[in-house]
């Protein structure tokens, strides 16, 4: 695969490939206005990276993403799910997911620049979940989606 040219059936593929988390006892790190865990993720031919990352003062500024490892070591990250403590172009203070596209990399833009709204999770634990089945990964366990909520007319 061509990391300098990656189509979005090549960006699909890499989303959609059998991974496995090699590491899964990885441990919480503290850092200035966070913490992170990282995690080793592994397929049949390439290296990925999964971390998650929350702010220590608002709950609603999360992030967790998978990248993958290119041959030269570089990270190039795949997709994104954020929470709801920002504004992101049109969507406002509500959980998004952001995907690499072609269009943004031919474009000199950061790969994963264009985001989508999503009622998928709530949380940085539902975002998890929702990454580790969108994208084909394994070996977490007591994974769980968040429940929707009920009385949210925020549509």
């Amino acid at each position: 695969m061509n990391f300098d040219d990656l189509s979005d059936d090549d960006i699909e593929s890499l989303l959609k490939m059998p991974k496995r988390v090699t590491n899964p006892g990885a441990k919480w790190k503290t850092k200035p206005g966070h913490r992170q865990k990282n995690y080793t993720v592994k397929s049949d031919d390439y290296d990925f990276r999964l971390y998650q990352r929350q702010n220590l003062n608002d709950e609603e500024d999360f992030s967790c993403g998978l990248s993958v490892i290119k041959p030269d070591g570089q990270a190039l990250t795949l997709v994104r799910f954020n929470g709801s403590s920002h504004v992101h172009d049109e969507i406002a203070y509500h959980c998004h997911i952001h995907k690499a596209s072609e269009r943004a990399m031919r474009a000199g833009k950061k790969p994963e620049r264009h985001a989508e709204k999503t009622d998928e999770y709530t949380t940085l634990e539902g975002a998890l979940y929702t990454l580790v089945k969108m994208c084909s990964v394994s070996g977490l366990t007591g994974l769980k989606p968040d429940q929707p909520d009920m009385f949210d007319d925020s549509d």
